[in-house]
C-alpha cells in the first residue's frame, strides 16, 4: 500500500483560522492545491502551485492521478465526505493513500443556527443536481436542510410548496456561515420573495395546510397525482407491486413497459438513492412518465424507447426488475439473466394470454402466483354497491 499523498480538507468561511494545527501544517506544506474560487481565496496565505477545478469536472481524478508522488491537497468546503467531492475521489483513488481532515459540514452548522437535532431531520442536496429531486421530501411536520445550488434555489422550492398545499413552510437560508459575512434570511414559502447570496443553505419546517397533497414514501400514491391514458397499473396493486419490488438504498430497477412511469417513479421515491431505467415503445407515454418524474420528485428517471428484449442488451445491470407489459418468455429470459443476485422479478398480468404465460413461467421457475382484485364503493342509482376492478395476476419470484 503506498503511503498518503492526498490530503482532502475541509475548510470553512473561517479559512486557515479554523482549521486544527495538524490540518492547518499539511495545508502549509502542500505542493500543489486544487479547489474553488472561494477555496483559494480562504487559503491565500499559503505559497503553493494553484489549481482550479477542471472542466469537465470529471477530469479531476486524471488531474490528480498526473499529480501523484507530490504532495497535493484538495480543499472542499466543511465535510468532504458529506454531499461533496471525497466520496467521488475515493471511489477513484485506493483509501490507503488518501487522508481526509473533516470540518463543520453547512448541515451542523445550519442545525445548530437552527436549534434542530440532526437525527430528526431529512439532509439534502440540489448543488448541481435537478431542484424538483427534494419534492419527494415534502412532508407535513418534516425539517430539511438543503444544500443549494444558488441564490434563485431557495424562490423555487418555496413555490414547490406553495403548490403542493404547503406554503405556510417556515424557511431561512443561511449564508456565509462561519465567516464575518454570515447572514440569515426568515419566511414563509407562500410570501418568499428574498433576494440571497448565492451561496447558501436553506432550512424548511414543512406545515401542511388543510388541502395539502399528501405524497408519503410508503408506494400507493393515487392515481389521480399521475397524468395517465388509462393504462396504469392503480395504487392498490403498486402498493403490492412495489412491496415484492423492495425498493432499497441505492438499487436499480427495470420497468419493462412503462407506461406513465407510475412504478418506476415510487421505485425511486421509496428508498434514497434508488435509480430506475423505464422502457416504454411509445412517445406519448415516455412524455407522460418524465412529466410524472418531475412532478413527484424523480426527475433522475432514465426513459428509454424500444421493446425488450432487444433494447436490454447493455443497460446496467438490475436489482429489481417490473414487466408491466410486452410480457413473453424471451423478455423474462433476457431481464433473468441480467438481474443480479438476490434481486426481485415482478411480473402483472391482466389478459388471459399474458395470464397464461405467467402460469406457464411459473410452473417452470418457481416463485409466487397470487390475484389481485379491488372492488370500489360506487353509487347504483340512490344507494351505493361494489364495483369491482379487473383482476391483475401477479408472479414474483427471487434470484438465489
Amino acid at each position: 500500500m503506498s503511503d498518503p499523498w492526498l490530503h482532502i480538507v475541509g475548510i470553512g468561511e473561517d479559512g486557515m483560522d479554523g482549521l486544527l494545527p495538524a490540518t492547518r501544517a499539511v495545508v502549509e506544506a502542500a505542493d500543489v492545491i486544487i479547489g474553488g474560487d472561494r477555496h483559494h481565496v480562504l487559503s491565500d496565505s499559503v505559497t503553493a502551485e494553484r489549481l482550479a477545478w477542471p472542466s469537465p469536472f470529471d477530469a479531476l481524478i486524471s488531474d490528480l492521478e498526473g499529480l501523484r508522488g507530490r504532495r497535493v491537497v484538495v480543499l472542499a468546503t466543511g465535510d468532504p465526505l458529506w454531499f461533496s467531492v471525497g466520496t467521488r475521489i475515493g471511489r477513484a483513488i485506493p483509501p490507503g493513500e488518501i487522508v481526509y481532515h473533516p470540518q463543520l459540514s453547512a448541515f451542523q452548522l445550519a442545525a445548530a443556527r437552527m436549534g434542530w437535532s440532526m437525527a430528526d431531520l431529512e439532509t439534502l442536496t440540489v448543488h448541481g443536481r435537478p431542484v424538483e429531486q427534494m419534492i419527494a421530501f415534502i412532508q407535513p411536520d418534516a425539517r430539511l436542510l438543503i444544500l443549494t445550488t444558488g441564490a434563485e434555489t431557495p424562490g423555487q422550492i418555496a413555490r414547490f410548496l406553495t403548490e403542493r398545499g404547503f406554503g405556510r413552510s417556515a424557511m431561512t437560508v443561511l449564508a456565509n456561515m462561519g465567516g464575518a459575512e454570515e447572514a440569515r434570511f426568515d419566511g414563509l414559502a407562500e410570501s418568499w420573495d428574498h433576494v440571497v447570496p448565492a451561496f447558501n443553505t436553506l432550512a424548511v419546517e414543512c406545515v401542511a395546510e388543510p388541502d395539502a397533497a399528501l405524497l408519503p414514501r410508503v408506494p400507493g400514491l393515487d392515481d389521480a397525482l399521475f397524468q395517465s391514458d388509462g393504462t396504469m397499473t392503480k395504487h392498490e396493486v403498486r402498493a403490492a407491486t412495489l412491496a415484492k419490488l423492495m425498493p432499497m438504498r441505492g438499487a436499480h430497477l427495470w420497468d419493462i413497459g412503462t407506461g406513465c412511469g407510475s412504478v418506476a417513479i415510487e421505485w425511486m421515491r421509496g428508498a434514497r438513492y434508488t435509480s430506475a431505467v423505464g422502457i416504454e415503445p411509445r412517445a406519448d407515454r415516455r412524455a407522460m412518465a418524465a412529466a410524472n418524474a418531475l412532478a413527484l420528485g424523480v426527475p433522475r428517471l432514465e426513459l428509454i424507447e424500444g421493446e425488450a428484449p432487444a433494447v436490454l442488451e447493455g443497460l446496467a445491470r438490475p436489482d429489481a426488475v417490473f414487466i408491466g407489459g410486452g410480457l413473453s418468455e424471451s423478455v423474462f429470459l433476457a431481464a433473468w439473466e441480467a438481474l443480479k443476485p438476490l434481486g426481485r422479478l415482478v411480473a402483472n398480468a391482466v389478459t388471459l394470454e399474458s395470464e397464461a404465460e405467467l402460469i406457464s413461467l411459473h410452473r417452470a421457475h418457481g416463485g409466487d402466483l397470487v390475484r389481485l382484485q379491488v372492488h370500489r364503493a360506487e353509487p347504483v342509482g340512490r344507494l351505493t354497491g361494489w364495483r369491482p376492478s379487473m383482476p391483475v395476476t401477479q408472479w414474483s419470484l427471487v434470484k438465489r
